[in-house]
């Protein structure tokens, strides 16, 4: 696996890596030389995300020694939303006339699943979920049931970008927070709003464990809108059949939705719990990277101190994390991650 994020994610040992604190409530990826992956020819015609995107999923590909996985899978919320303000702004500038077509065949949300197939000569399936708040994970759900009918490997994956222009639209209905502060503070100011993110993130599914496995997807579930006495009924089927040592929640300091967090502290009393959003950011696939830590943690079963400062007593084992996820409070996830 492999992930791009605000924070140093894409290469080296997380227990030295210090957190990378951004003023602005706006988190922006810490992206590495793409050269190393990408030819420089192709880097110039290349957006951001596409860069992204393809540079992950490449890494990814690197890490598990596979070259051609069986199936390549993602999720997205926004797609290439560089290219796509580009496209808009071109169509009112030229009045739809000697229009680029680069920008619109860039923007489409499969354009970077088309790269990783051409890259790594996959012609096998390929699909891509845009799907707000579920996408990434119902691009989990699908690489799931393609493991059931007998595919080897599924590459699956998520990639998100950030504007200041849809930063701006965003603020203007109230999504992010009112005053500028530092991601490092962000559980210090409990108030309407949260702080912006993107990244990108990317896992060899398999059907069995193998020697480069990192944990095993143990539990999925996804609900739309649920009551809190819905939601408490889906957390009480993953802990009564599972003893959690962690639960990885996405808090992230929006008094709109934390209600449904309140939710899980009276449910899970006693269990650490860390957030990761102060990490990351809000976006539509934020639980790829949640995903990404939570199996991080259980390989190296090491905590980054400096990333979690809030954390006063680390469980002396992880076997078994719980990750809790909701988007603006509509599309809420539960994932459970078991080591190997």
């Amino acid at each position: 696996m492999a992930a791009i994020s605000p924070q140093h994610t894409f290469e080296g040992d997380l227990s030295v890596q210090p957190m990378v604190i951004s003023n602005g409530n706006m988190l922006s990826c810490v992206e590495p030389d793409y050269k190393a992956f990408i030819p420089g020819n192709s880097l110039r015609r290349m957006s951001r995300i596409l860069k992204m995107g393809l540079t992950t999923a490449l890494r990814c590909l690197q890490d598990s020694g596979i070259e051609t996985p069986g199936a390549i899978v993602t999720g997205t919320g926004k797609g290439s939303l560089q290219d796509t303000e580009k496209f808009i702004k071109e169509i009112r500038d030229y009045k739809e006339t000697a229009l680029n077509p680069t920008p619109f065949i860039q923007s489409t949300y499969n354009a970077v699943n088309g790269l990783i197939a051409l890259q790594q000569k996959c012609t096998q399936y390929n699909n891509t979920f845009v799907h707000r708040g579920f996408s990434f994970e119902n691009a989990l759900l699908d690489s799931m049931l393609l493991l059931h009918e007998g595919t080897a490997n599924v590459l699956a994956g998520a990639f998100e970008e950030i504007t200041a222009e849809h930063f701006y639209i965003k603020s203007r209905i109230g999504q992010w927070k009112s005053e500028h502060i530092s991601n490092d503070t962000l559980y210090k100011h409990f108030s309407p709003g949260t702080i912006s993110g993107e990244g990108a993130a990317f896992f060899i599914l398999g059907p069995s464990p193998t020697t480069n496995t990192y944990a095993e997807l143990a539990g999925l579930k996804m609900l739309y809108k649920p009551s809190p006495e819905k939601l408490a009924a889906s957390l009480q089927t993953f802990i009564s059949h599972e003893e959690i040592d962690m639960v990885l929640t996405g808090r992230n300091a929006d008094t709109n939705y934390d209600q449904y967090y309140q939710v899980v502290d009276q449910q899970l009393s006693g269990i650490p719990q860390l957030p990761f959003k102060h990490l990351c950011g809000e976006y539509d696939t934020a639980g790829a990277f949640a995903l990404w830590l939570g199996a991080q943690l259980l390989k190296t079963q090491q905590l980054p101190a400096q990333w979690f400062p809030m954390l006063q007593q680390p469980p002396a084992k992880l076997r078994n994390i719980l990750i809790y996820n909701n988007f603006f409070g509509e599309q809420h996830v539960f994932m459970l991650l078991k080591g190997i």
